[in-house]
């Protein structure tokens, strides 16, 4: 009988010599007094967790409302760091994971690249129709600067460094003596993670959020991207060894980071070219450094072998034209070396200088003739893998690095345009106008090629300054590429006419240009933001109006009969809860799809999701299993928000293993589209019009909480830290647009953040059950359909077990903790019982349709990791809530009370490994 392996207990020993090491520093810098606090309040709250009791749990809540100052302080911190190593070792572990199933060769990781090339090769398709999907395959991950990392960039470095400590504790090369030493660095790192401020002193600006996001590029993405497409095409040659395979690079980074100015009037056009200068910067200085490890790799010489002439001859007309005498590569039989020291030589001039670059693809062409000329004297078999990724480099992230979308809100638009129409008597009253009225208008004005501005116009700041927008994008396109700045995003795209305004700014600034014979050349694609529930119903309709204008559809010819749409998972799900908005997520996408095709136009569905399930979060790989497969033909684009990006791309393994999940997802099910040309095999209709019933009941009950009960809001208010987050400076956007206290106005990111913390996670699943459930009560074969649905449906399947998640991670009994901050006593308890109601009717039906006898026990290891935080997260909620009250009973609280709040938001988050 083969032995049982426990494939966890490495990870329980990272965990338990961490938090030894965490229990000597706390002895050392607290104390025995400390230590022991802290080991009483954590075996309550396991013993608690294993078997709940009364009367410990009173003891327990009367232990931490008796802590008083310093302790306290410290005791929040302890339980905190406890978190930051937990999620070190738990990463770690998946570096670890990752790495036997490489030394396995008998199985495959799943999600892997070995596993989608086995997958695709056991397919019906042909080498050349293997080849076209490689082709079409176009995954953009763009950056933003949603505030919901919580983790200050010092924390997050010394987490880096504790877990390469790990790795080489995992070595078994490891000597005795290296053990000791790293054990030793071990301990002081998490003394200095003691010795830290976890909390910023100030809110970061615009620009500390671009230095934030170019961290991940600099430190992982430059080099851990290309090894993804050459792993790909490593597998193919690997396992289908007949076919000739090229893997394109289809995978991109963007980023609306100095690019986002939708309610944050810190992004001023000044700042977004500063953004694209720093990128730039970043970028050369990366090419620099691979360009002089490449001179130290290249040290062939002529008289060694016989290299082309033609190269040689062209090679130094060029050393005459850029390279003084001190310049030069020393050394004339060392041909590369000379090239290269002339590609290093323009690489430093460009951007400042004639002598520079004008643009990428002359880079590019440069390190291809040294390649050819150097590969020609290899079997045809081998490969100059260092020059071959440095050349992918070049091609992946250009001279811009990240291609940068600008988004700003319709009602700016509306607002500018109506000023210019105004100034010069096209129409009294654009604002006033009919939808109908101004979509003429419009189309007359972009129907002629004369300008529309005046030379002094005199408008408005605000006009003013949605002008300078559109001339930074046109100087940006001239300075820095026309791939620095592609897409401009309309929040709040309601109608037709808020798209053809932007349109009219991009003529007026000669991004968009007409001309006498009725033709149009554009440098930017127009993509409208569908958020909420009305939106998305209405998308349709919208893009459908758009497609048959004459004037739009010369737009979508100079761009290559594209159209980018993006679809806001945040505000769906704030205005109408998860379910609902992730029904009529998937029914748009599939609507507007079929629409374009009737019309010969290629879409990309541009997914906005945030980290946490509230918000559309979930792992990339199932976030592009859960679209409509049809969709995925013309690729997919996702946000990487907030915490999303340290948790992905801190680490150079874990980064390449999210890229690598991506890749093989996007790969297998593309593959798979192209292997079902009939739309109706992908799923069947039925399916849909049991999501339609399930949808519309989850959606009444929803709303019925959440906009028909008057006392709704302020429970919300009280109920959660959500007032106390404003205070925690993680983001340079203000909390909620205009500074409106009104509902419809509050971001999604806090409406989410401040449900997490109070361990509800109400936006994560709230009136899921009583969809469900109503559906399987109506009939006795219901329930067998839906465990058909999640079987076979990847849309439902995702939609349930992220369910599942969201309950694992809320915790009603916690939750109601948090009814000791709201005012009116019944109120609480009449709302909180009715979340908890359906709380246990959500679980009811997620348990009967997945089969699973408790939450997420198809997933083990992501069940056993709640588990195991969840008796170190309750002490936090616990503190929270008695530190609330305080500091809103406290008319000037002491600043040290404001500290400890905080402190136990940063703890709550570290601990669910979510904030919004």
């Amino acid at each position: 009988m083969r032995e049982t392996i426990d494939k966890n207990a490495s990870l329980r020993n990272d965990v338990n010599m961490l938090g030894n090491i965490l229990g000597e520093v706390l002895k050392l810098h607290g104390g025995t007094a400390l230590f022991d606090k802290v080991e009483s309040i954590r075996e309550m709250t396991k013993s608690i967790r294993n078997e709940y009791d009364e009367d410990t749990y009173q003891t327990l809540k009367r232990e931490i409302s008796n802590l008083k100052p310093p302790l306290r302080q410290q005791v929040i911190r302890a339980f905190s760091i406890y978190f930051h190593l937990i999620n070190i070792a738990e990463q770690n572990h998946r570096i670890r994971r990752k790495r036997q199933y490489l030394l396995d060769e008998e199985s495959s990781q799943s999600f892997s690249i070995e596993k989608a090339v086995s997958k695709v090769k056991e397919s019906n398709l042909t080498n050349k129709g293997i080849q076209e999907i490689l082709n079409e395959l176009s995954i953009e991950l763009v950056m933003t600067a949603h505030p919901t990392e919580a983790t200050k960039r010092t924390v997050l470095e010394i987490q880096k460094r504790i877990s390469a400590h790990l790795r080489t504790l995992d070595n078994p090369q490891t000597s005795q003596r290296e053990k000791a030493d790293v054990e030793e660095s071990l301990f002081n790192e998490i003394t200095a993670l003691w010795h830290t401020n976890e909390l910023r002193q100030r809110k970061p600006g615009v620009l500390d959020e671009v230095k934030n996001g170019l961290y991940y590029f600099d430190q992982t993405l430059f080099e851990t991207l290309p090894d993804v497409f050459q792993e790909m095409e490593t597998q193919l040659q690997k396992q289908i060894p007949e076919g000739n395979w090229e893997v394109p690079n289809f995978i991109h980074f963007g980023s609306w980071i100095g690019g986002d100015r939708d309610g944050n009037p810190n992004v001023t056009p000044v700042i977004t070219w500063q953004t694209l200068e720093m990128q730039r910067e970043l970028i050369l200085k990366k090419y620099e450094a691979s360009i002089v490890e490449l001179m130290r790799r290249f040290s062939q010489s002529s008289q060694r072998i016989s290299i082309n002439q033609q190269f040689i001859d062209r090679m130094e007309k060029e050393e005459t034209s850029y390279l003084n005498e001190n310049d030069k590569w020393p050394i004339k039989s060392e041909v590369y070396r000379r090239k290269f020291a002339i590609i290093l030589k323009r690489l430093r001039e460009t951007g400042k200088t004639s002598q520079g670059y004008d643009s990428p693809e002359e880079l590019v062409h440069d390190l291809k003739e040294i390649k050819e000329s150097a590969e020609a004297h290899l079997p045809k078999t081998k490969k100059l893998k260092t020059i071959r990724k440095v050349i992918r480099q070049v091609e992946m992230f250009g001279f811009h690095l990240a291609t940068l979308d600008v988004r700003n809100h319709s009602g700016e638009h509306e607002t500018a345009v109506h000023e210019i129409l105004t100034a010069v008597h096209v129409t009294d009253d654009y604002a006033a106008l009919g939808e109908e009225e101004k979509q003429k208008v419009l189309c007359e004005v972009l129907n002629d090629p004369r300008p529309l501005l005046l030379f002094d116009g005199g408008y408005s700041k605000e006009t003013q300054d949605i002008l300078k927008v559109f001339k930074t994008i046109k100087n940006a396109h001239e300075e820095f590429g026309k791939r620095a700045i592609e897409v401009y995003l309309i929040s709040m795209s309601e109608s037709p006419s808020d798209l053809l305004e932007v349109l009219v700014l991009a003529k007026e600034t000669g991004i968009y240009r007409l001309y006498p014979d009725g033709t149009a050349e554009s440098d930017l694609d127009v993509a409208p933001l569908l958020e909420t529930i009305d939106d998305l119903i209405a998308g349709p309709d919208i893009m459908k109006t758009l497609f048959e204008t004459e004037v739009y559809q010369k737009q979508l010819k100079a761009r290559g009969q594209h159209q980018e749409i993006m679809l806001g998972y945040s505000d769906g799900s704030k205005d109408g809860g998860t379910l609902s908005a992730n029904w009529n997520l998937f029914k748009a996408q599939e609507e507007i799809h079929n629409i374009a095709r009737q019309y010969q136009i290629r879409l990309k569905f541009f997914h906005g999701r945030g980290g946490s399930l509230g918000r559309g979060g979930g792992s990339l790989s199932t976030s592009i299993l859960s679209q409509p497969a049809e969709t995925l033909e013309d690729g997919v684009k996702i946000t990487e928000q907030g915490e999303v990006l340290s948790s992905r791309y801190l680490l150079e393994d874990i980064a390449y293993r999210n890229l690598e999940q991506a890749a093989s997802a996007l790969f297998t099910r593309s593959a798979k589209v192209s292997n079902t040309p009939d739309q109706e095999e992908l799923r069947q209709k039925e399916w849909e019009i049991t999501m339609e019933s399930i949808s519309q009941k989850s959606l009444k009950k929803y709303q019925s909480l959440v906009f028909g009960d008057p006392d709704f809001l302020a429970f919300f208010n009280q109920a959660t830290p959500l007032t106390e987050l404003g205070a925690l400076n993680i983001g340079s956007r203000p909390m909620s647009r205009k500074n409106s206290q009104r509902f419809e106005d509050l971001r999604a990111i806090p409406w989410v953040f401040a449900w997490t913390q109070s361990r509800y996670m109400l936006p994560a699943w709230y009136a899921a059950g009583t969809g469900l459930q109503s559906f399987i009560e109506e009939d006795a074969s219901h329930l067998e359909a839906l465990r058909a649905m999640y079987k076979e449906w990847p849309f439902f399947k995702v939609t349930i077990n992220n369910l599942q998640m969201a309950l694992m991670k809320a915790d009603m009994k916690t939750a109601e903790e948090y009814l000791e901050l709201v005012e009116d006593s019944e109120t609480a308890k009449r709302i909180y019982e009715d979340i908890a109601d359906e709380y246990e009717r959500t679980k009811k039906a997620l348990l009967d349709i997945s089969g699973n006898e408790e939450l997420l026990s198809h997933t083990p290891n992501i069940q056993g990791s709640v588990h195991l935080r969840n008796p170190y997260v309750d002490p936090l909620n616990f503190l929270q809530v008695d530190l609330i009250h305080k500091l809103r009973e406290t008319a000037n609280p002491p600043e040290d009370l404001v500290t400890e709040v905080l402190l136990t938001i940063n703890g709550v988050a570290a601990g669910l490994v979510n904030t919004g």
